[in-house]
């Protein structure tokens, strides 16, 4: 190098290099220690300033770099640190959470092996309700209603019909043969869902296996316990908390059942305890409610409906709406036909076929009869029953029918729109077998409010009989004269009382008959006078008026209160000759399964009241009232019929009860809150019912006399009072004295 430096000084000196800049160069080279370059004449060329800026920026660069250098270096250091901290954390993570999943495992095998060990026999799992069924028959032996929870009989997951097993697979687990109790695919595809419908991941849809369904129903095998829960509602919803504790519970139950039993074992549990609506517990109870079919029987529309029940039993139960339950099972039908169960052919008849509900499903809950029958037994027999009781009653479908549509159709035709007004039916032997019941409007019912046996309502006119009554009892007859002209009476610690006719008008001296189908007032007040109030209110409470009676002159007109249950009992002891009746439902009481009878009939024919022959008058009398009285609407042409109507005070109630020599038929009619009726007395709208009602009990069958022809009326041979006795040792006549004449001989 040295001696290219030489060569480079011995050459000439180029423009613009001075030489005290060569000669320092020089010096500096040849010294060899210190290495500087000679000035460019290119520094003079650009200037001072020049030179500076240049140096300057050579400067800011070099400055810049550092500090490029320097973020890089702190850059380097940040991304490191975090790099340490997400590596700590990452291990931190993978420490703890390998050993949460450890005891989570640990867990997850101790609960499935204690669940599993403690499992019983799968047939003690079928039935475990704490209540029991009560089961209504007809007088036919026919069901027409079901109480309490119905199990109906254990079903076997391998003899329920085909097509049953396959609409529940189809709907509810398509993977139930395949997971081990769980389904991942099923649990992830549930979260997607509720996320994408705006819920929580774990709210809605659960993905539920039928193995998991079924831990929820055995309540992950808590045992129902009243000192726990005050109800088997409260209990039933602490089995479906659905909080993330309990779900994990519920995973390792239902692994545990997949362990203890087969699938079709978990599939028979599941047939048996589930609840599909309207008090049914299983599948066979389900199809014996809604079809009257044994769940081994029912086709693939049928099925269909029951399946479609499991989503929600109350919504889709076809008693409560029967095109809703036919809709959810066109979908069940499509879900079996997608999933090759059945063919298009099977599907497109299922669909074009739908299931049709039994004569029980379509009387839905037996209605007002039902609950007046359920409280006639002890309760621990019927609404508390832990058994299952059968009980057999006087009830006849085709009269309840009759009665229902007599309801209905005067309701539809004959009442304005919108009316608030209410109606009540019983229909009785004369044994007091009720063999129909109309409690409301509202038929399709179950524990509602019943007006034909828990509405006290004013009698009005329909009490008149048993003033009547009391006076043929006591010697009178049919065609005894009482005067019907105005009336005034002095009523102790009440002042002067003056009782009117209906109509305002007075017809002078009348017949007993002529004075009971005209419904005229002041008759019945003489004569309940004249007989004695104390004697007429023990002859009306001997027929089963059993609620406290009128003390004053008013109670010949009805001023007290009954229920039409013990009005329709009271006028059955007329038609079987004057003996009282006990109105009763229930024919016979036994637990499902044994021929021993634990009850028997709670009513029929009682002591006697009045003497047969009274009450063949008193039929007589009563059958004037259609004939040629106030009850003509109700006549039917070749029937003989004893009926009163009653209309009382402001026409809040309006009644029509009346008997052929088959049946009594008591109606009434009025508004909840006694409002008055517009333009309603007991001759027309409840006359009208109670014809109609007759009418669809008989149909085309041949007339039949009341059983009072053995009695010969004839205008003057009535009048009992012999004339040789005195009225002072002749009571009655003495009674009678004045108020009552003996008519004139033809």
């Amino acid at each position: 190098m040295e001696i290219a430096l030489k060569c480079r000084l011995n050459k000439p000196m180029k423009t613009g290099y001075s030489y005290g800049q060569t000669k320092v160069s020089q010096k500096i080279i040849m010294a060899g220690k210190q290495k500087t370059y000679p000035k460019l004449v290119a520094d003079d060329r650009y200037g001072a300033g020049k030179s500076k800026r240049r140096g300057s920026l050579q400067n800011k660069r070099t400055v810049e770099a550092s500090k490029s250098k320097a973020r890089k270096t702190s850059g380097n250091i940040f991304k490191k640190a975090m790099s340490w901290v997400i590596k700590g954390l990452l291990g931190l993570f993978w420490s703890v959470f390998w050993r949460a999943s450890f005891v989570i495992f640990l867990f997850l095998v101790t609960a499935i092996g204690y669940f599993a060990v403690n499992l019983p026999d799968v047939g003690k799992l079928l039935d475990a309700r704490a209540r029991g069924s009560v089961t209504l028959m007809d007088r036919n032996g026919d069901v027409f209603a079901w109480r309490g929870e119905q199990f109906g009989g254990a079903a076997d997951a391998k003899s329920v019909s085909q097509a049953l097993k396959n609409a529940i697979i189809a709907t509810e687990d398509k993977r139930f043969y395949s997971h081990f109790g769980i389904s991942p695919r099923g649990i992830a595809s549930a979260i997607r869902i509720n996320l994408s419908e705006g819920r929580s991941a774990l709210s809605g849809h659960g993905g539920s296996t039928i193995t998991q369904q079924t831990a929820k129903l055995l309540c992950l095998g808590v045992p129902f316990d009243k000192t726990l829960w005050d109800s088997e509602t409260a209990y039933e919803a602490y089995c479906r908390k659905g909080s993330l504790w309990r779900k994990v519970k519920e995973a390792a139950y239902a692994i545990a059942l997949e362990t203890r039993y087969s699938k079709d074992e978990i599939l028979t549990i599941y047939i048996n305890r589930t609840f599909l609506g309207a008090g049914s517990r299983g599948f066979q109870a389900a199809a014996k409610r809604y079809f009257g079919k044994s769940a081994a029987d029912v086709n693939v529309a049928e099925s269909a409906m029951l399946a479609g029940l499991l989503v929600a039993p109350t919504r889709y139960a076809p008693t409560n709406n029967l095109d809703r339950s036919r809709d959810r099972a066109r979908l069940i039908i499509s879900l079996m036909e997608e999933q090759n169960y059945i063919s298009k052919s099977e599907a497109d008849f299922a669909r074009n076929n739908p299931a049709k509900l039994s004569a029980a499903a379509q009387a839905r809950a037996g209605g007002y009869f039902a609950d007046w029958v359920m409280q006639s037994g002890p309760s621990f027999f019927t609404d508390n029953t832990t058994e299952d009781v059968i009980i057999k009653t006087t009830l006849d479908q085709s009269i309840q029918h009759a009665a229902e549509q007599a309801l209905k159709t005067t309701f539809n035709t004959q009442v304005r729109k919108g009316s608030k007004a209410q109606a009540a039916i019983v229909v009785m032997s004369a044994n007091g077998a009720v063999r129909a019941m109309v409690g409301g409007r509202k038929t399709k019912v179950d524990s509602a409010f019943n007006r034909a046996t828990q509405a006290l309502r004013q009698t009005g006119s329909v009490f008149k009989p048993f003033v009547y009554a009391t006076a043929l009892d006591l010697g009178y007859g049919p065609n005894d004269i009482v005067d019907d002209s105005p009336l005034t009476l002095s009523i102790p610690g009440s002042g002067q009382w003056s009782p009117k006719n209906y109509t305002g008008k007075y017809l002078g001296p009348v017949t007993l008959s002529e004075a009971f189908s005209q419904s005229l007032n002041i008759p019945a007040v003489r004569l309940s006078e004249a007989v004695g109030r104390e004697n007429v209110r023990t002859v009306a409470a001997s027929f089963g008026l059993s609620t406290d009676l009128a003390q004053g002159p008013a109670i010949a007109l009805g001023a007290s209160e009954a229920t039409l249950i013990e009005m329709t009992g009271a006028y059955a002891g007329i038609l079987n000759g004057g003996s009282s009746v006990t109105p009763y439902g229930l024919l016979d009481l036994r637990l499902l399964g044994e021929d021993t009878e634990i009850m028997g009939k709670s009513g029929g024919i009682g002591e006697r009241v009045i003497k047969e022959d009274a009450a063949r008058q008193l039929m007589y009398i009563m059958s004037k009232t259609v004939s040629e009285g106030t009850g003509k609407r109700a006549a039917i042409k070749g029937w003989q019929i004893g009926a009163k109507t009653g209309t009382t005070q402001a026409a809040r109630d309006a009644w029509f009860i009346g008997f052929t020599s088959d049946y009594v038929v008591g109606v009434w009619m009025g508004y909840d809150d006694n409002t008055p009726l517009n333009g309603v007395t007991g001759g027309g709208l409840p006359a009208y019912i109670w014809r109609e009602t007759m009418l669809g009990i008989y149909g085309l069958k041949s007339p039949a006399p009341l059983p009072i022809s053995a009695y010969n009326i004839s205008p003057a041979g009535v009048y009992k009072l012999r004339q040789n006795q005195s009225a002072a040792t002749n009571p009655i006549k003495n009674l009678l004295h004045g108020i009552l004449r003996k008519p004139q001989s033809n």
